[in-house]
């Protein structure tokens, strides 16, 4: 075997493992072979507004495959209403912006009232990402903003969970609301900056 090639072995095999891991993973906004054998479903297809309905005078648009805004107040409005269900998606917040996921809003009005909501505001205006708010605390640990986070939302009966990047943050009992639609929020209180969602997939159950 020549010398030159025994050289460039262990290079083809590193090259040849990235490749693999690489075919491996999901496109952004599209389900892995296990998510789509799992039941999950694509809500964000990465190009339009498609199943979102826009509430209030944000600025919504979908920039580099990311629903996007970045003033005015109001709220995407899923097409569909859901009762027990696990939700993933990837969210990024400036520090200025108050913004959340609004979840089993059974009533036109999006609010405190009629829905969950899973904070995921910034630093700057004392919210707590993660926090269900006025339902259950999260730990008073702020995550990163301006970056990519990645937050998991567990509803099954009155059984609610959050999950930022991997940590548990919310495991808590309520029965307040048990079904509706999904909202995602700018410009709460008037604390507009820049927001993106993108990877939103969703598994009823």
């Amino acid at each position: 075997m020549p010398r030159r090639f025994l050289l460039l072995l262990p290079v083809l095999v590193i090259l040849s493992w990235t490749l693999v891991a690489a075919a491996q993973q999901p496109a952004a906004n599209a389900l892995s072979a296990a998510e789509a054998a799992e039941g999950w479903k694509v809500l964000f297809d990465g190009r339009t507004q498609a199943g979102w309905t826009p509430s209030g005078d944000a600025d919504w648009r979908v920039e580099d495959g990311a629903l996007t805004a970045t003033k005015g107040t109001g709220f995407l409005v899923s097409a569909a209403d859901y009762g027990d269900f696990e939700l993933r998606l990837d969210y990024w917040a400036a520090k200025t912006v108050n913004s959340g996921i609004f979840m089993r809003c059974g009533d036109p009005m999006i609010n405190l009232r009629t829905c969950y909501e899973v904070q995921i505001g910034g630093t700057s205006s004392g919210l707590i990402a993660g926090n269900l708010t006025n339902t259950a605390p999260a730990p008073d640990a702020p995550a990163p903003t301006d970056t990519w986070n990645a937050l998991e939302i567990s509803a099954i009966g009155d059984h609610l969970m959050v999950k930022l990047n991997g940590k548990t943050l919310v495991d808590a009992r309520d029965k307040t609301h048990s079904r509706g639609k999904i909202a995602l929020q700018e410009g709460g209180r008037g604390e507009i900056g820049l927001v993106r969602f993108r990877n939103i997939r969703i598994r009823a159950r």
